[in-house]
C-alpha cells in the first residue's frame, strides 16, 4: 500500500463497491415532509411578522400578495434533491477498493548491534576495500531488514551502555536508516552485551502477557518449535566488559520470556599489520568471547554463528532469512477513499439554485 488513503479490514465481499458508513442517516430523508405534515402552517395573516419603523416608505410585498404564489413543482423536486444529497454526504459514503493481502508472519525481531570501540578494526573487505566493522555489518544488514517482509523489526545499539534505537514496527526503512545513522562509540568504547540482551527481554515483557510465548529451556535441550515468535540477533566482536548484568544471567531471562537469541561474532582470524619494523600477523578477533556467544544461543534455543568476512556475513544473514516463522492470520485490508464531497458539491450547487430561483420570483410582478 502507497498510504494515500486509508484502509480497513476486509468485508464479507472481495470486489469494490460503494459503502456508508452511517447507512442509518438516511432514516432522515422524510424528515422535510413530516415537518411539513405536523407543524401547522401559518395562513391568513395580513400584517407584517417583523415591524422596521424605518421602512415604511418601503414597498414591501404583503403575506397576501407572496400568498397567491405557489411553489412551482421544479422548486420542490430541486429541494428534495438537495435534501436528499445531504443525507447522502453526511452518511459518509466510501469507496471500498478491491482486498489486498498483507503478508505478516507474527515475528517481531530484534537486532542488537556492538558499537563499541572495536568495532574500528579494518578486516572486512568491501567491493576491494578493506572498511571496518560496522561499515561491513550495515550493508549485510541492511540487505537483510529489506528482505524481512512481514516481520516487526526493532534495533538496539550498545556499547557502554545500551540503548533502544528503533521500537518495534513493521517500517523497515525507518530501521534501516537508524542503522546506516549509527556511529561507533557513542553509547561508550566498551561492550555491554548483557544489558543489550536484557533491554531485548524487557521490550518483549512489554507486550500483553497474552501474546507471549513463554518456555524454559535446559542447558543442551532444544526449544519448542512454537517459541521462536520473537528472535534478537546479537552482533557483538568482543567480550562482555561493562553493565550492570551478566550475558548468561540476561539469556535466562530470554529463555523464560520466549526470545531466542541468535548470536553472531565478528571479526577475522587474522590480518597483517606493517609498521617501521616490518609486516606482522596478528589476530584481531582475541577478544571475542565465543564460549559465552555459544552459551547464549543454547540457553534460548537459538545458535552461534561465526562471521570472519563480508561474505560469510552475508550468508549467515541468508540462513537467517531461512528461519521458519510463525504463521498468525492472514490479514487482509481494503483501500478506503472518501466520497462524501460529490454529493456535498453537488447539494451546494443547488442550493445556490434555489436561492437564485426564489429571488427571481420574488422580483417578478
Amino acid at each position: 500500500m502507497d498510504g494515500s488513503f486509508p484502509c480497513k479490514p476486509v468485508s464479507c465481499t472481495d470486489v469494490a463497491m460503494i459503502h456508508f458508513e452511517w447507512p442509518w442517516i438516511f432514516w432522515l430523508l422524510p424528515l422535510p415532509w413530516l415537518v411539513r405534515r405536523l407543524l401547522p402552517t401559518v395562513r391568513g395573516r395580513s400584517e407584517a411578522i417583523l415591524h422596521l419603523p424605518a421602512a415604511s416608505g418601503l414597498a414591501l410585498p404583503t403575506a397576501s400578495v407572496t400568498a397567491g404564489k405557489k411553489v412551482s413543482r421544479i422548486t420542490l423536486l430541486l429541494a428534495f434533491l438537495t435534501w436528499v444529497l445531504l443525507v447522502g454526504a453526511a452518511s459518509r459514503p466510501q469507496w471500498l477498493g478491491e482486498p489486498i493481502h498483507l503478508p505478516v508472519s507474527g515475528r517481531d525481531l530484534m537486532l542488537a548491534v556492538d558499537l563499541s570501540g572495536s568495532m574500528e578494526t579494518r578486516d572486512f573487505q568491501l567491493e576491494d576495500k578493506m572498511v571496518d566493522r560496522l561499515t561491513a555489518i550495515k550493508q549485510v544488514a541492511g540487505d537483510f531488514i529489506r528482505r524481512r517482509t512481514g516481520d516487526r523489526l526493532g534495533l538496539i545499539l550498545f556499547g557502554t551502555n545500551a540503548y533502544l534505537q528503533a521500537p518495534l514496527t513493521f517500517d523497515r526503512k525507518t530501521v534501516q536508516t537508524f542503522l546506516d545513522e549509527s556511529v561507533i562509540g557513542l553509547p561508550g568504547k566498551e561492550t555491554a552485551i548483557g544489558d543489550a540482551i536484557a533491554l531485548a527481554v524487557k521490550k518483549c515483557m512489554e507486550r500483553p502477557a497474552a501474546e507471549r510465548v513463554p518456555f524454559a529451556v535446559s542447558p543442551g535441550e532444544a526449544a519448542p518449535p512454537a517459541a521462536n515468535r520473537r528472535v534478537l540477533i546479537l552482533l557483538t566482536d568482543g567480550a562482555n566488559n561493562a553493565g550492570q548484568i551478566s550475558p548468561l544471567k540476561a539469556a535466562q531471562l530470554a529463555a523464560k520470556e520466549g526470545l531466542k537469541i541468535y548470536t553472531i561474532g565478528i571479526g577475522a582470524d587474522e590480518m597483517v599489520v606493517r609498521s617501521i619494523f616490518g609486516a606482522r600477523r596478528v589476530n584481531p578477533s582475541s577478544d571475542l568471547d565465543e564460549k559465552a556467544l555459544t552459551e547464549i544461543a543454547n540457553l534460548t534455543g537459538g545458535r552461534y554463528f561465526r562471521a570472519r568476512d563480508s561474505a560469510t556475513l552475508a550468508q549467515i544473514h541468508q540462513l537467517l532469512d531461512q528461519l521458519e516463522p510463525v504463521q498468525d492470520d492472514a490479514q487482509t485490508f481494503r483501500p478506503v477513499r472518501a466520497l462524501f464531497f460529490w454529493p456535498l458539491g453537488m447539494a451546494l450547487l443547488l442550493g445556490y439554485g434555489l436561492v437564485w430561483r426564489s429571488r427571481v420570483r420574488r422580483l417578478q410582478p
